[in-house]
């Protein structure tokens, strides 16, 4: 049975499209939190996400945001984003039952460990084996004998912003793959434009690197 674990959806309803036709096969559906804010599809990305068969949601920073009604951080593109696509959010209802954890064969599922951001070179002491996401960046690392994957981003991948990033997990093998596929970014810039994003917003997509661009 194959498990499709993803991340960071954040409102891009293109790319999570893309990567369900990609894995037409999986039996399963783990969301690891922010499918939320950002691009301008927050509520058909939550009732998509929900609507998956046997599908588990996991609670992001940017869902608690919504359900508070605040932005907490300092960035101030972020707070464009999020006064662009919270106003226009209705699914409370929806995110306010995502949870905080799942197990999953090995795996201990979360959006994120230790409350911050898990880079490649972050130095975190593994204390079991974890997937997470939040930091848009896939990977994988050992220590302490435990392994750690982190899923990447979906819809705002900070490497390339035209690629989705996600695992698939063989519950059978408990086996986990990372897999990587280009979509079409433009859909989502042009959107944006169209719901007049402000201008630091839209270019924040525009100016990142692509893979199709070499």
């Amino acid at each position: 049975m194959k498990i499709l674990i993803y991340s960071d959806v954040h409102g891009n309803l293109p790319a999570f499209e893309k990567m369900l036709s990609k894995e037409k096969d999986c039996e399963g559906y783990i969301c690891l939190g922010d499918l939320v804010n950002y691009a301008p599809w927050s509520n058909e990305c939550v009732d998509l996400a929900c609507s998956l068969p046997n599908s588990i949601v996991l609670m992001g920073n940017h869902e608690e945001a919504f359900i508070d009604g605040v932005y907490p951080g300092d960035n101030g593109l972020v707070k464009q984003f999020f006064d662009m696509t919270r106003p226009k959010f209705d699914r409370l209802d929806l995110i306010n039952d995502f949870i905080g954890a799942y197990e999953i064969g090995l795996y201990e599922c979360r959006h994120t460990i230790l409350d911050q951001y898990i880079y490649p070179d972050t130095s975190a002491q593994l204390n079991r084996n974890y997937i997470i996401g939040h930091s848009h960046h896939q990977f994988t690392y050992t220590n302490n004998g435990f392994t750690l994957y982190n899923a990447g981003s979906v819809g705002q991948n900070r490497k390339y912003i035209d690629v989705i990033d996600y695992l698939i997990y063989d519950i059978d093998t408990q086996r986990v793959k990372m897999k990587q596929i280009v979509y079409d970014v433009d859909v989502t810039i042009n959107e944006m434009k169209a719901r007049r994003y402000p201008e630091a917003c839209i270019n924040y997509y525009v100016q990142k690197k692509r893979y199709s661009y070499g």
